[in-house]
């Protein structure tokens, strides 16, 4: 019989995640786990590049007790000290962007690539026992041949971004078979919720097109709009890394991680102008890099997660963009 899912939001700490590191615990999808592994009394330290960036959100995540690191997943003498002694590891850092990695490859690259390998060589050696869970992206698909997507589909990146998840992937499957680390990968749709700054402006289209709703400003479609996507709320999304994270089922696997419904991309819009009360849409033509990289519809087949680990989403469209306008008014 399939596990219930883990509630993200408290409740007992599921056994092996008493000591959890969280790599990008101050990001938006990973300071929204830290406050769900906090919630749940576990002992949780973050790894961060800048904590200036992050201050108001590290002060309070150090407030509750969280030990915070600063510094560079691509340094091994960081990532020694960081993964010993946890019981499970999230990486949800990373260079981030369609458009960004086009335009910076290598930095895509550096990050993406080199510093989950050292993440990887670290854990092999100073902690091979810790279960490491990593966010791929459904990018990694490029454009689908069918619909809703599932795993056994054939990747054909669009982006560079798409490329280096791909081979960070093959990086966690190769040293689960060579070495018998826990590994698990969820290819991720789009998530959106609470956490995210305006400022960020480069990914996450649902929280961007909130901030500019809220702000009484235009969002800017391109084309007519008519693209479906397939949107994830935060707290369902952490609710499966707490879910695969302590679970041995999925050791090994990879999984799409979505609502399994498809949005087009005006009606999100519309909703969001709905849900904010303010806001109009405002229809551009495409990007020329958009447009060559535009993946098409997209809907995630997710019968894999639900039937091997109990987790399913619960928050529908409505109540994710009400409790989303309801945090960024604050």
């Amino acid at each position: 019989m399939p596990a219930k899912n883990v509630d993200a939001g408290g409740g007992g700490l599921a056994e092996g995640m008493r000591n959890a590191l969280v790599i990008g615990g101050l990001g938006f999808l990973g300071g929204n786990l830290s406050q769900a592994l906090l919630d749940r009394q576990a002992q949780v330290t973050i790894l961060a590049p800048s904590v200036k960036r992050h201050e108001r959100s590290a002060d309070d995540l150090d407030k509750q007790g969280a030990a915070i690191l600063e510094g560079d997943i691509r340094d091994a003498t960081v990532m020694v000290r960081a993964v010993k002694d946890q019981d499970v590891i999230f990486n949800l850092a990373g260079h981030s962007g369609t458009l960004r990695s086009m335009e910076d490859p290598w930095t895509d690259l550096d990050v993406n690539c080199r510093g989950n390998l050292v993440l990887l060589e670290t854990v092999r050696t100073e902690n091979p026992s810790a279960k490491v869970v990593f966010a791929g992206s459904r990018l990694q698909y490029g454009r689908p041949v069918s619909l809703p997507v599932h795993e056994e589909q054939p990747m054909a990146p669009l982006c560079i971004h798409a490329v280096h998840k791909i081979a960070a992937e093959q990086y966690f499957s190769l040293y689960h078979r060579l070495y018998g680390l826990r590994t698990t990968v969820l290819r991720i749709t789009n998530p959106y919720g609470p956490g995210q700054p305006a400022e960020r402006s480069g990914y996450g289209i649902v929280n961007r097109f909130i901030h500019l709703a809220l702000a009484g400003q235009p969002l800017p479609i391109y084309g007519d709009g008519s693209q479906i996507r397939d949107y994830l709320f935060v707290d369902d999304l952490t609710a499966a890394l707490l879910q695969v994270g302590c679970m041995q089922v999925s050791d090994g696997q990879v999984y799409n991680l979505g609502s399994g419904e498809g949005v087009r991309l005006v009606d999100m819009a519309k909703l969001i102008i709905a849900a904010a009360g303010s806001g109009k849409l405002q229809f551009m033509p495409w990007h020329p890099m958009a447009e060559r990289v535009e993946t098409g519809d997209f809907v995630a087949d997710i019968s894999k997660i639900r039937r091997e680990t109990g987790w399913q989403p619960r928050v529908t469209i409505e109540e994710g963009l009400a409790r989303t306008v309801k945090a960024c008014r604050v």
